[in-house]
């Protein structure tokens, strides 16, 4: 579905064709192409992953049933050390309200649970309660790897750079959908020299056949205006399949399904903006959601040694319960002169023997720690040189593009004054041609400037996540787009 208003929706309706900007189709994509709408997919699923990461860090209250029938002849134990097999039939079933709260500074989890369990002996018609009006504990891993901690420094980050790759990935929406655009504009105008062309060579070649009926040229040059001709008309129907194939990309990526005739509207305007390079780079440094995944690397690379060494070396695990308990034939009787209960365990492995695997696996994470800081200082070192290109590149663009026009103005120019040189046979086919493939020439150059111009704006505006034609950073409304509402 088109989404356009005021005068390009009411062309649409009635005449079936639209004249497009290059700002409209930027607006169309950021709306409806596909790489804007995986966008908004990939950031709703960073997002909520940020808050399963929020939630490991706020208390969780659960309530847990786990009741059974044991209906069986089992083997048991009796009080004087005989045993026997004998005939069960007996009903359980158990409620407990537990509060866990994880501790991100120790890895460690505290609790407090109540609990109630009935016990139904089917075999002789009696049933009991067993409570635990109140027990607290806590479990912690002494020496392992504490995912909470890592979590709280890498998560953060993480979701950052999903913010800022949402917006970077619309500015790279813009670049791709301007690269589109500008290939259409660059068909269209092509078709356009392409029927000039072919028109003026009819006429010459008309031309050219009464001038060799009076004797007044040549064979040879009759002829050469006839290939003209016939070249040029090859070159119109190239230039139709072209600027067909061009538009029908152009309409895919802004998801228009309807089949409708697309004009590109060039804006001979462009802003004469000059970039400062320091302030480039600070915003680069500062916006760009490359940053945040070299920062996320290094940390990863951190938290996987912490790992190795946690696994490799001494393991202890304790987990400590205390808490009140009883037992009795009616449920009000069992909250009554509850007893103490208390719960102690403490797990240790201390690997004597492996054989190296634990060191090695250290030393297998160092290397790769050391690694992935190389790169991240490699690619540091790629992004601050190629935002210094790219910031030359767009200062010089501007006056490339003044330079094209005049260049564009001044070849249309020679070549009109040409044709008529040779109408009045004052000049010859050769320099007639010249003239018509510099015009061409030139228009496409002009083209291409403009295009080059626009391409390295939103290139830059993708790095630096930076208006500078408004002055302004680049913001999205993130709660829009995690609404489940938004217009998919």
């Amino acid at each position: 579905m088109l989404i356009l208003c005021g005068a390009a929706v009411t062309a649409f309706s009635q005449e079936h064709t639209i004249e497009l900007t290059l700002e409209q189709t930027i607006n169309q994509a950021r709306l409806q192409s596909p790489d804007a709408q995986n966008a908004r997919h990939s950031f709703r699923s960073a997002y909520w992953n940020y808050k399963y990461y929020r939630a490991n860090y706020l208390p969780t209250l659960k309530l847990t049933s786990s009741p059974y029938l044991n209906r069986a002849i089992n083997k048991v134990t009796l009080g004087d050390g005989n045993v026997k097999f004998v005939e069960q039939n007996l009903l359980s079933t158990d409620l407990t309200l537990s509060l866990t709260q994880n501790i991100p500074w120790t890895g460690g989890t505290v609790f407090v649970e109540t609990a109630a369990q009935r016990l139904d002996l089917f075999s002789n018609d009696s049933y009991s309660w067993q409570t635990s009006p109140v027990n607290i504990g806590y479990s912690q891993s002494l020496f392992g790897y504490n995912n909470l901690k890592w979590d709280r420094r890498i998560e953060p980050i993480r979701y950052r750079e999903a913010k800022k790759t949402y917006v970077e990935t619309l500015e790279l929406v813009a670049a791709y959908a301007t690269e589109k655009f500008f290939n259409l504009a660059k068909a269209q105008s092509n078709y356009e020299i392409a029927n000039t062309n072919y028109a003026n060579a009819d006429t010459l070649y008309i031309y050219a056949q009464g001038r060799y009926n009076i004797g007044t040229i040549s064979e040879n040059e009759m002829l050469q205006l006839e290939l003209n001709k016939l070249t040029e008309e090859t070159n119109r129907m190239n230039a139709r399949i072209e600027m067909e194939n061009c538009m029908q990309e152009l309409r895919s990526y802004l998801g228009i399904q309807e089949d409708i005739e697309i004009k590109a509207g060039i804006s001979k305007h462009v802003p004469d903006l000059h970039i400062d390079l320091n302030a480039a780079l600070l915003l680069a440094n500062e916006n760009s959601p490359e940053i945040q995944n070299m920062l996320r690397r290094k940390l990863e690379s951190e938290s996987a040694v912490s790992k190795a060494r946690a696994n490799a070396g001494l393991k202890a695990d304790i987990y400590l319960r205390f808490g009140l308990t009883q037992t009795a034939e009616k449920l009000k009787n069992a909250y009554q002169s509850p007893l103490d209960q208390q719960y102690i365990s403490l797990g240790i492995t201390l690997p004597i023997l492996d054989w190296g695997r634990g060191k090695g696996q250290v030393r297998v994470a160092r290397s790769n720690r050391d690694l992935v800081h190389t790169q991240v200082e490699q690619d540091k070192t790629d992004f601050d040189l190629n935002i210094r290109k790219l910031v030359k590149q767009f200062n010089l663009q501007a006056q490339r593009v003044h330079i094209a026009a005049r260049t564009d103005e001044t070849a249309q120019r020679r070549a009109e004054v040409a044709r008529k040189l040779y109408l009045l046979g004052k000049s010859s086919v050769l320099d007639l041609n010249a003239s018509i493939t510099e015009k061409d020439t030139a228009r496409r150059n002009y083209i291409t400037a403009l295009y080059n111009y626009w391409s390295l704006y939103y290139t830059l505006r993708s790095i630096t996540l930076y208006d500078f034609e408004k002055d302004r950073a680049l913001a999205e409304d993130f709660e829009k787009i995690i609404d489940e509402k938004y217009i998919q």
